[in-house]
């Protein structure tokens, strides 16, 4: 079962400096029947205007995951970490027993353009820590690459949850498969351009719930397409 949740069904949010869409309920904006999907609990799309961001603030028991589309992002923590991020870099944050951290955008001229995700772990209070990675554009091109796992596989960061989350750009007449074994959940997010899921269109902002499938065909269009695709835990 495949269950669409598209861009315009999302929250959205607009605060001047902050342009933001969410896929699941997030502050003032509920929707009882998309509180998450498994252990994800948040997808926003954020948009922050240059020289803005957000200020220090505190997290527990969360893991964290920013996805730069365009622009560059400063972050800083509570753990000595201060780093600036952009497009093709992983950002990872375990906020554990706890972590106070702000993001912001450090161009005076440029907006950022980025996806903060939410995942549940599947332990509580571990030690709060950080990581990031560089993912190159070949890495993601055509194919299913690995960017967060629970043992760092592949090169990607690590978090405390049996989640697999992927990259991929796909050009017209790229294809890829995914398989989804012993019941476990899927969830789509197409970051641009647009692609196709087991023959469906979908857009930028759309997203799907993935359920009892094992297979699953993603293609691309003439609108190249860059998505995430998470397989998840029940």
């Amino acid at each position: 079962m495949i269950i669409p949740r598209f861009s315009h069904e999302r929250g959205h949010a607009k605060h001047g400096w902050l342009d933001s869409y969410h896929t699941f309920s997030f502050a003032d904006y509920h929707d009882a029947d998309n509180m998450g999907w498994g252990p994800l609990r948040v997808i926003n799309e954020d948009r922050v205007a240059p020289g803005k961001g957000f200020g220090s603030h505190g997290h527990r028991d969360m893991e964290i995951i920013s996805y730069v589309l365009d622009g560059a992002l400063a972050h800083k923590d509570s753990m000595g970490n201060g780093t600036v991020i952009r497009p093709g870099d992983v950002q990872r944050m375990s906020a554990g027993q706890g972590v106070v951290h702000s993001e912001f955008n450090p161009s005076e001229t440029e907006e950022v353009h980025f996806l903060q995700i939410w995942i549940l772990p599947r332990e509580r209070n571990v030690s709060p820590s950080y990581q990031d990675i560089h993912v190159d554009d070949i890495s993601m091109r055509g194919r299913l690459c690995l960017i967060a796992s629970p043992d760092g596989e592949q090169g990607s960061v690590r978090i405390h949850q049996d989640v697999r989350l992927y990259a991929s750009v796909l050009d017209e007449n790229d294809e890829v498969k995914a398989h989804y074994v012993n019941g476990r959940l899927g969830y789509l997010h197409v970051a641009r351009g647009a692609v196709f899921l087991n023959g469906a269109r979908y857009s930028a902002g759309d997203g799907a719930k993935i359920e009892g499938a094992t297979e699953l065909v993603l293609a691309g269009s003439t609108d190249s397409g860059e998505v995430l695709l998470f397989d998840l835990p029940r």
